[in-house]
């Protein structure tokens, strides 16, 4: 048996997907509609709308006889997001790198897999809309483009889902997407043992921005602060605007002190981006953090509400003090 390869763009790959909110999420009838339909074109047992995690594959529709995931290692859709091509496997038993799969030589009696790749808006591979059958089978040029076809409709539901959790202004998770991928991201934390830090952002001032040099000013300040989060947060950290001029962070594995220092390096980067700028306004912020701890669980709602907090008495202190 031949495992696939990890993605070039394995981290990137994994982000979209899990800030898709798509992993965990109840089963979709608009998914369900879909695999139900390929099943009768193709006359197949089975059709799938799969998400391939970093060590699982999680069926998201079509799943059966109670087979909700499976080893990553094991499955055929590992390899199917490693091209943007669909991947046809007439006959497994005739295949060197399916042969002696554990899910060709048992349950489900894998003999026949078409799949497809799927991708999000940002074009990464998240998972596939395959075709499983038991019996060996051709697979003709034109059942491809039909399943082309299915894959793409997947994948504009994924642009809907997407938009819905996205914000407009910024590109950023809005408080959906961040209630979407924050509760994944604190049960992945919890099975790492992991430190999870939540991170509270207010502008300061934002209302005079926008009265004195009008809203296009602050969308511009907005936009200026959530560019320089991204960049200066890392790959795997999470940056959502809640609404407003209000923004949130999930760092997983991140320390309190090493919070602290990342939110240093924001406020050095914003100040030298005032320096820089040449607007009449200045861009400040204030902000609080709460954490959780593997022996200490915490609700996402609870860890806003924490850091919220601080970043109030933050603020309350600097007014306090001009």
């Amino acid at each position: 048996m031949k495992v696939a390869d990890i993605p070039a763009n394995e981290t990137q790959r994994l982000r979209s997907l899990y800030e898709s909110g798509l992993l965990g999420a109840a089963p979709s009838e608009r998914f369900d509609r879909l695999t139900r339909l390929a099943q009768r074109i193709f006359d197949v047992p089975m059709a799938l709308v799969s998400l391939v995690d970093a060590n699982k594959l999680w069926l998201t529709s079509g799943a059966q006889h109670g087979l909700q995931e499976t080893p990553r290692d094991v499955s055929f859709c590992s390899h199917t997001i490693l091209s943007s091509e669909p991947l046809v496997v007439h006959n497994a038993l005739a295949d060197n790198r399916f042969a002696d799969n554990p899910l060709v030589a048992g349950p489900p009696y894998i003999r026949f897999y078409a799949g497809c790749p799927v991708r999000m808006p940002d074009g990464m591979n998240i998972g596939a809309f395959c075709l499983v059958d038991h019996q060996a089978r051709q697979f003709p040029s034109h059942e491809v483009m039909v399943l082309r076809d299915l894959a793409s409709i997947v994948e504009d539901e994924f642009a809907v889902l997407n938009a819905a959790s996205t914000d407009e202004l910024t590109g950023l998770n809005n408080r959906r997407g961040l209630t979407s991928i924050g509760h994944y991201a604190l049960l992945s934390a919890a099975r790492r043992r992991e430190t999870m830090s939540l991170v509270y952002i207010d502008l300061d001032k934002f209302k005079q921005i926008n009265d004195t040099w009008g809203h296009q000013a602050g969308d511009n300040a907005l936009t200026a602060m959530a560019a320089m989060m991204k960049t200066t947060f890392r790959e795997a950290d999470v940056v959502a605007r809640l609404g407003g001029d209000e923004f949130c962070l999930l760092l997983p594995g991140m320390s309190e002190e090493e919070t602290t220092k990342a939110l240093q390096r924001l406020s050095q980067t914003v100040a030298d981006w005032n320096h820089a700028s040449g607007h009449p306004w200045q861009l400040r912020f204030s902000w609080g953090s709460a954490s959780c701890h593997p022996d200490q669980p915490a609700s996402l709602d609870g860890l806003i509400k924490a850091a919220d907090a601080r970043m109030y008495q933050m603020k309350v202190q600097r007014q306090m003090a001009r």
